[in-house]
């Protein structure tokens, strides 16, 4: 996971970004705060950190000072990321920010050795088996908690209801299983690997769903995820191209005429929190 990300990806972050705060599963924090309680300054590693917004909606909800090291392979975001960081939390204690470049997938427990805790959002579906063990293994053998937030299950309903529906979402989710430069990427496998690897070094696993819900106020997010959605399925699936168009037109209708909801499940994962 090396290299430089599309420029048009920090602006979908930025639209994602009230979305993925509204759907995060907040009584995973209430477990954080729990298990923290009296660690004194707390050390945040946030991985694949891109733009910031888990720091921006976790850092508030913790209390007392705070140190967050944000984690990305690419430098601008990262920039941005620490820009835009809180500045106190919640009760006024005062939040830091660090940033290290490079390759999250290679990370070790000695990396994190001084974290209190491991964060992560929309991560998960982006790896390999194998990089989600080296993960795992760094921070099971660090001793510290992960909350691992927005992972994709595959999950989409859209209402009304479609024929199409059904097939562009399994070419999606064949494309989110792809193999890319070698890498065969887990998509909505992710989070059932994610919570076997922890089980495996005997640490205990809560997971919550965290789904997007878009209805007539995020037609602008709605319209931008379907046209993802359906440009991977595609992409899967060339021969759906052709057979899709008059899908497409009448869905983005639906979408700009606030008549279509869309529901796109995730999961939130925290282990170690007990």
């Amino acid at each position: 996971m090396t290299g430089q990300l599309p420029p048009h990806f920090a602006a979908w972050l930025a639209l994602r970004e009230p979305a993925d705060a509204a759907a995060r599963a907040v009584d995973l924090v209430d477990v954080v705060r729990r298990r923290l309680a009296g660690a004194g300054p707390l050390v945040v590693h946030d991985l694949g950190a891109g733009t910031g917004s888990m720091g921006r909606w976790l850092a508030p909800l913790l209390p007392g000072p705070q140190h967050w090291i944000l984690h990305d392979r690419d430098a601008d975001l990262l920039a941005r990321a620490a820009a835009g960081m809180p500045a106190a939390a919640g009760d006024g204690a005062p939040v830091t920010v660090g940033t290290r470049a490079g390759d999250l997938t290679r990370l070790t427990a000695a990396d994190l050795s001084d974290a209190s805790l491991v964060t992560a959002s929309a991560l998960l579906d982006m790896l390999t088996a194998q990089e989600i063990d080296r993960l795992v293994a760094a921070c099971a053998t660090a001793g510290r908690p992960a909350l691992l937030a927005l992972s994709v299950t595959g999950r989409v309903r859209l209402t009304p209801a479609d024929p199409w529906d059904g097939r562009i979402a399994a070419a999606f989710n064949d494309h989110q299983r792809r193999t890319v430069d070698g890498r065969a990427l887990l998509g909505p496998d992710a989070v059932r690997a994610c919570a076997a690897a922890f089980a495996r070094h005997g640490v205990d696993v809560l997971v919550r769903p965290s789904p997007w819900r878009l209805g007539p106020q995020q037609a602008e997010l709605a319209g931008e995820w379907f046209t993802g959605w359906l440009d991977a399925a595609c992409a899967q699936r060339p021969e759906l191209t052709g057979p899709t168009r008059s899908y497409a037109r009448r869905r983005r209708a639906e979408i700009a005429a606030g008549r279509l909801d869309v529901l796109v499940d995730h999961l939130d994962l925290l282990a170690g929190g007990g």
